[in-house]
């Protein structure tokens, strides 16, 4: 059992300091020789293997007889009382109740009210003093479940978003023309250097000015609906291994903005995207822009945009490392279901990054690069990306059907209804909708992208029925490999 006098009192060994009950965080980041001290002790689970004294995990009973996995399982079931329960029963489980994504499952479960931050989900929920943290020692608990999340929490991701092998370099131009975007470079990633730069907001822009202005509008941050006061509170002050990402579709109604090449407009579709064929839907067409803000280490994992759209990102305020694939890629830690509508990557940002991210560069088709501020960058239709903040910064992005990839959008909308995402429920047939919009104002585009779309169907059949007549064929042939027991005589083993 825990006393109280370990609470008050406790120190920490393996380096952290401990400052009148509770604990300085460590500065140390996962670099090629390094890694971090945990703040209450806790070492990798192979450590223990060396470990000369009694471990923390002799006084779980019969629960030794458990994974850490699994008692991480049991332990998302109970709530915040039982949680602080059986953490009072012994060190190691009192290491893994001080895991701060359990508290903040309980966060979002129980919360309605914007929070006053106090540094830690835990603390947040339970209105902790501000600055209180453990200082229990738990420098006998050796768990890979419990340290890697503060070992990932604390990678230094320089190291993956630099040295970029040359033939992966994501290509960089000033500026690009329509014509030679909808020639050249419409289904390949890009970064623009000097597109952006003449945008209001580029200049007007960055995350004390807006904290300034609109520090009581509330915005969305993935589960959250917050006031930007409290989002910045976060942001400045947070230990998750994946932040939370302010992703807000309807920024600019909250913000008063104007957007487009209107007097008093902050910014603009670049030009050299050329028309977004979904503006013909109007008021009907699918969420299609997004406010973007983040710390250091918030971002996305891998996928695709929605719809077979293409995207364009635009960096207002610090810089983004990008990792991206083609469509067809098969990318390393992804798994996609048969038909495409389940995508899984159980991994987070970190964790893919220290697994996969040394493969995934040797590739064929993967380019990456670091689109940094006042520098545009183009999602192609399909293609898969990851995108990670390498320090805390503020994007624009949007999502666009250009005339080269009409087909694509087209064919998705059709042949995937079930995927089909940010359309107002009240629209049956997202398809037949878009495809009375081109009717009527592009009705020669419409024909294009239908032909297109039957040459493509055409090529799969023959494909298919080439296949099928090798496989017959091979199957017909004299010549074919048989397996048999016994003299010629036998009858072949089907």
């Amino acid at each position: 059992m825990l006393l109280a006098k370990d609470i008050i009192q406790g120190g920490i060994s393996g380096g952290s300091i401990a400052n009148e009950g509770g604990l300085v965080m460590p500065t140390t980041r996962i670099s090629s020789n390094s890694i971090p001290v945990h703040p209450i002790g806790v070492k990798p689970l192979g450590n223990g293997y060396l470990a000369s004294g009694p471990t923390a995990r002799g006084s779980l009973g019969s629960m030794r007889q458990l994974p850490d996995e699994m008692i991480l399982q049991i332990l998302e079931y109970l709530d915040a009382s039982s949680l602080m329960n059986l953490g009072s029963t012994c060190r190691f489980l009192y290491a893994f109740c001080q895991l701060d994504d359990l508290w903040k499952a309980l966060f979002l479960e129980t919360s309605l009210r914007p929070p006053v931050w106090k540094g830690s989900w835990k603390n947040t929920l339970l209105k902790a003093p501000p600055g209180w943290k453990s200082a229990i020692d738990c420098s006998n608990v050796f768990s890979d479940v419990i340290h890697r999340p503060f070992a990932c929490a604390h990678v230094v991701l320089e190291t993956y978003s630099s040295n970029i092998p040359e033939a992966n370099h994501i290509r960089r131009f000033e500026g690009l023309s329509y014509d030679d975007f909808a020639e050249n470079w419409s289904s390949k990633p890009f970064i623009l250097t000097d597109c952006i730069r003449r945008w209001p907001v580029c200049s007007d822009w960055n995350i004390q000015k807006l904290k300034s202005n609109y520090s009581s509008i509330e915005f969305r941050a993935e589960a959250v609906d917050w006031p930007f006061s409290i989002y910045h509170e976060y942001m400045s002050n947070n230990e998750d291994e994946s932040p939370l990402y302010l992703f807000d579709k309807g920024f600019a109604e909250k913000m008063n903005i104007r957007i487009g090449k209107d007097a008093g407009a902050v910014y603009w579709p670049p030009e050299c995207f050329g028309p977004d064929l979904f503006q013909l839907l109007g008021e009907e067409r699918p969420a299609h822009r997004w406010l973007i803000i983040g710390p250091e280490r918030s971002g996305s994992t891998f996928h695709k945009d929605p719809n077979a759209t293409s995207a364009w990102n635009a960096v207002l305020e610090g810089s983004k490392y990008w990792i991206m694939f083609p469509p067809t890629a098969q990318v390393p830690g992804v798994y996609v279901s048969q038909d495409s509508s389940e995508v899984t990557s159980p991994l987070s940002i970190a964790e893919w990054l220290l697994e996969f991210h040394a493969e995934a560069r040797t590739l064929p088709g993967c380019v990456e690069g670091v689109c940094n501020a006042g520098e545009i960058l183009h999602v192609p239709s399909g293609w898969w990306h990851l995108v990670v903040n390498l320090e805390a910064g503020i994007a624009l992005t949007q999502n666009f059907v250009p005339k080269s990839h009409l087909a694509d959008v087209l064919s998705f909308l059709k042949d995937k209804p079930d995927q089909v995402t940010g359309f107002k429920r009240n629209i049956e047939s997202p398809y037949k909708l878009f495809e009375e919009r081109l009717k009527a104002h592009y009705p020669d585009l419409l024909n294009e992208a239908a032909a297109e779309l039957e040459r493509r169907s055409q090529n799969k059949k023959r494909k298919w029925e080439e296949a099928i007549g090798k496989t017959n064929d091979a199957e017909n042939s004299a010549g074919g490999f048989s397996f048999g027991f016994g003299g010629d005589d036998e009858d072949e083993i089907p």
